[in-house]
This record gives structure tokens, sequence and C-alpha cells, in this order.
């Protein structure tokens, strides 16, 4: 085998393994999972007073679990959707028709819930990473303020 053939067959092996790597790693880069030292009930509180201070709107807080019990998929320990809405900030994304694509993912969305162990725990989404991903105005807003307020939302719920 020449150095030509050796050097492609090393690239495309690399970039294969780099994808791979990737792929398995975007799930916990994407997704945090933050444990609450509180209840379900008393970590939802915690984030939507937070969020109302801030300025944000708790547009609802839904509970998923008893949703799925409902409607026949089975029980399930308690599983909470906090929906926060925050004006100035969707405007600014939604304002470029090009961004407009981002609201399926409006209102931006905190859970809680309980595992197996019966502790609670936060899980969100990294608006830091996700913006970058868009770049312009989405990363502007998701990876500053969003993200930064995403976190003092979580923190309040996390130490006691």
């Amino acid at each position: 085998m020449n150095k030509l053939t050796a050097f492609g067959l090393g690239t495309v092996f690399g970039i294969a393994l780099l994808g791979i790597v990737g792929w398995n790693s975007m799930p916990k880069m994407m997704l945090k999972e933050t444990p609450s030292a509180y209840s379900v009930e008393e970590t939802v509180q915690r984030i939507s007073a937070t969020a109302k201070e801030k300025g944000w709107v708790v547009a609802s807080v839904k509970p998923l679990s008893k949703s799925i019990a409902k409607h026949g998929g089975g029980s399930l320990p308690p599983v909470m959707l906090v929906n926060l809405c925050q004006a100035h900030h969707a405007h600014k994304i939604l304002s470029n028709d090009a961004n407009k694509i981002v609201s399926v993912m409006m209102p931006c969305t905190i859970s809680v819930y309980e595992k197996e162990d019966g502790k609670t725990y936060i899980g969100s989404m990294n608006a830091g990473l996700l913006g970058t991903m868009f770049g312009g105005e989405v990363a502007e807003v998701m990876s500053g303020p969003v993200s930064k307020e995403q976190k003092q939302f979580i923190a309040s719920a996390t130490a006691q």
C-alpha cells in the first residue's frame, strides 16, 4: 500500500470515528439532567417562581405522567412539563422569517420528574449549544440570555 492510499484510508477512518463519537455524544451534550434537592411539586414551584421573577411567563405546567395514564399508556412516577416563554426573546428570534422554524421548540420546556430511586430530577435542553447550532439571532438569544436564565431557574431547585 502506498503512502497516499494509507493517508486516504486513515482520513476516512478518522472521519468515521469522529462521526461515531459525535453521534453518541450528542444526547449527553443536548439534554441535561440535574438532580433536585426538592420534591417534584416544590421543584416545579421554585422553577416557576424564579422564571416569573426574571420576567418569564409560565405558559403552563402539564402533568405528562397523568396524561399518559389517562390515555391508556400506563402508570408512571410524576413527570411534569414546565412551559416557559419570554416574549422579548421569542420576538427577537421569530421576527426573522428564516428563524420561524425554531418555533417548534417554543415555549422553552423544563421537565421535572421522579425516577425509580424516588429522587427528583430536572431535565432541560442545552439552550446555549442549541443556539450555537443555528447561528444568527437564534445563537445570540439562546446562547446568551436564555441559557443564562435557564441555569438560574434550575439552580433555584438544586440547592437547599
